[in-house]
C-alpha cells in the first residue's frame, strides 16, 4: 500500500472500462490495483491493504455481491462501492444489506464517482461524525456502549452479552444515544453518516436501523420507534 496515496482495489471485468477508470483515478492521486474478476479480486484483497474497494456487480467466476459478502465476513470496515448496469431496487437493497457504502449505476460521470470516493474516504477517516457533542460512552436501559471500540454490552445482572458493531452501526447508534428519547431526523442521520440525503442512502439507513433493532431487542425496555415522515426515536421505557 502506498503511504502517500489512498489505495483502492478496483475489480471490473470490462478491461477497457477498467483501464480508463484506473487511469482517471490515478490522475486524481489514488493508488489503484485493478483486477478483472471476483476470484482475482479476492486474492488481491487478501494479499494487500486497501482504503476502499470498487466492485462491478456482474463479473465472471465470482460476482461483486459474492466478493463483497466474503470480504465482509472478516472485514466490516473497508468501504465498498458497487458499480452496476442494473437499476433494480432489489439489487440495490441486496448490496446495502451485504454492507456496501455506496452504489453507482452505469453509465456514470467519472467526476461523480470521484466525488463519492472522496466523500466516503473522508467519512471513513473521521468516523463519519462532525465535531459536536464529543461523548463516546453511553449507558441506556441495560446496555453500555463504547463507541471507539464499537462494543455494545447488555447486562441485566443475570445475563451478559457483548456485540461488536460495524463502523456504520456504531455511528448510527451513537447518534441515537446523543438524541436519546428524542427524534433523530432522517436528514440529520443521513447527512452526518452517509454524507447526503437521497433514496439510496435512505434505504441504507433503513437496513442499519433493522440491524440495530436486532441487537437491542434483548432489552424489553428499549425500542427504536418510527416517527412517520420525520425519522426515528431511540426510546427507553421506564427510565428512572
Amino acid at each position: 500500500m502506498n503511504d502517500s496515496k489512498p489505495s483502492i482495489l478496483l475489480v471490473e471485468d470490462d478491461q477497457n472500462f477498467g483501464d480508463v477508470l484506473k487511469s482517471y483515478l490515478e490522475m486524481n492521486d489514488f493508488d489503484i490495483t485493478l483486477r478483472s474478476d471476483g476470484e482475482k479480486g479476492k486474492i488481491a484483497f487478501d494479499s494487500g491493504e486497501f482504503d476502499l474497494c470498487i466492485f462491478d456487480v456482474m463479473m465472471p467466476k465470482k460476482d461483486g455481491f459474492t466478493l463483497a459478502k466474503e470480504i465482509r465476513e472478516d472485514d466490516k470496515k473497508t468501504p465498498i462501492i458497487f458499480l452496476t448496469a442494473k437499476t433494480m431496487n432489489d439489487d440495490i437493497v441486496k448490496g446495502l444489506k451485504i454492507g456496501a457504502d455506496d452504489y453507482i449505476t452505469k453509465p456514470f460521470n467519472s467526476e461523480e464517482l470521484l466525488l463519492r470516493v472522496q466523500a466516503i474516504l473522508k467519512r471513513s477517516q473521521n468516523g463519519g461524525l462532525e465535531n459536536e457533542d464529543n461523548r463516546t460512552e453511553f449507558e441506556f436501559g441495560n446496555f453500555t456502549f463504547d463507541f471507539p471500540l464499537r462494543r455494545l454490552i447488555y447486562n441485566n445482572g443475570e445475563k451478559e452479552k457483548e456485540s461488536k458493531l460495524s463502523p456504520k452501526e456504531a455511528q448510527l447508534l451513537r447518534l441515537f444515544c446523543l438524541n436519546l428519547n428524542n427524534v433523530l431526523t432522517r436528514s440529520e442521520a443521513l447527512t452526518k453518516i452517509w454524507g447526503e440525503d437521497n433514496y439510496f442512502t435512505a434505504r441504507s439507513m433503513d437496513v442499519f436501523v433493522t440491524k440495530l433493532r436486532k441487537y437491542l431487542k434483548i432489552d424489553d425496555n428499549i425500542e427504536i420507534v418510527n416517527i412517520h415522515g420525520n425519522g426515528f426515536q431511540l426510546l427507553v421505557k421506564d427510565e428512572e
